[in-house]
């Protein structure tokens, strides 16, 4: 049996049971969420597809540019490429977050992935979306000065149409992969909204804006070169680029508010913090609990420091018991919960939690 320090100066125990549910919670299911500890396979599978066809897709977007001068479809390829950066950057962060706890970092590298999801978000808003806007506002100035069209004069104008139709086909089928993956997540949360919200894991929420916001890039692209293909006017070309620029901006804005939240620490969710509660409730000899602390230290590693209240009666060798069965429980309920800190204590009638103070 091992004693540790909880969290706020009490005595915590973890028996070998409780290690034990611990060591093979990794493995098994959350009763609580519908949601496998292991989660993050269904985020690889999802950043692999992605990365593939943004791949393949960026490489045909920069021919296209090289042939016609297209301005929309330089922004899509740039897009295409960092987009293309950012899925190796959270293949990267998967790998290195299942490096193992150590003295530096006792709670291990589960954050990694925040990090690398963070900056993400920012090689979309600079590499992508500011250089779509550059491109764009370069062209506009080109436009004004009446200087001859590329794309108009170039005898492979029908590139670009053709690079786009198969890119949406590429960009459609990634982004069903990832809505696949997510199909029961975002039915719990309630929409695709809620869930890019609640969602602890970054990569599946990364994957489905990035793909989505590649969707809807290639429309402006397909817009902008095919007005300018049948009206003659090359503006249509550099609205389009930099609409694609604006689009990118905003995804990465958003990514970057999720990402920061999560690298703060947020809470579990409500419906696993009710799992956690119950399982304290069910446990003989805890008789409630008196407050209760969550954070995620990785997206399938919670920890948990909660204040219980126990009988006055009880020896010494009857709360380690009950500690320990309660951890056994936690961890059954929710296997996510890699550490737990329990301080045992006396309700008085009077005793009120205190409530955090602001600065």
């Amino acid at each position: 049996m091992k004693v540790t320090c909880t969290a706020d100066g009490g005595v915590g125990q973890m028996s070998e049971a409780a290690e034990s549910v611990a060591d093979e919670s990794a493995s098994n299911g959350s009763p609580a969420t519908g949601q496998p500890a292991s989660g993050e396979h269904g985020g690889t599978r999802a950043t692999i597809a992605a990365l593939t066809a943004n791949l393949a897709i960026a490489i045909t977007k920069l021919v296209a540019w090289l042939l016609t001068g297209a301005a929309s479809m330089l922004s899509e390829a740039i897009h295409s490429f960092a987009d293309t950066g950012n899925q190796i950057l959270l293949l990267i962060g998967g790998r290195q977050a299942k490096k193992q706890a150590n003295r530096a970092h006792p709670f291990g590298y589960g954050r990694q992935r925040y990090i690398n999801a963070f900056l993400v978000a920012v090689i979309l808003f600079s590499v992508g979306g500011l250089f779509a806007l550059y491109e764009a506002i370069r062209k506009i100035g080109d436009v004004a000065h009446g200087e001859e069209n590329q794309l108009l004069s170039s005898q492979w104008w029908w590139v670009p149409l053709a690079v786009l139709g198969v890119s949406l086909i590429a960009e459609g089928l990634s982004l069903r992969t990832a809505m696949r993956e997510t199909h029961e997540a975002r039915q719990r949360h309630r929409g695709v909204i809620a869930f890019v919200r609640r969602s602890r894991s970054p990569e599946l929420p990364v994957v489905m804006l990035e793909d989505s916001a590649a969707l809807i890039g290639l429309v402006f692209a397909l817009l902008g070169v095919g007005l300018t293909l049948i009206t003659g006017n090359g503006l249509f070309d550099v609205i389009g680029s930099g609409m694609i620029g604006l689009l990118l901006i905003a995804v990465a804005v958003l990514l970057g508010v999720e990402m920061q939240s999560l690298l703060l620490g947020e809470s579990a969710m409500p419906e696993v913090e009710d799992a956690i509660v119950a399982a304290l409730d069910q446990t003989p000899g805890v008789r409630g609990v008196i407050h209760l602390k969550t954070v995620h230290v990785g997206p399938e590693q919670i920890m948990v420091a909660a204040k219980i209240d126990v009988a006055s009666s009880e020896s010494a060798e009857q709360l380690a018991d009950t500690i320990d069965a309660a951890e056994v429980n936690i961890r059954t309920a929710e296997p996510m919960c890699r550490y737990i800190y329990l301080e045992p204590d006396i309700r008085d009638e009077d005793y009120h939690p205190a409530r955090p103070t602001t600065a």
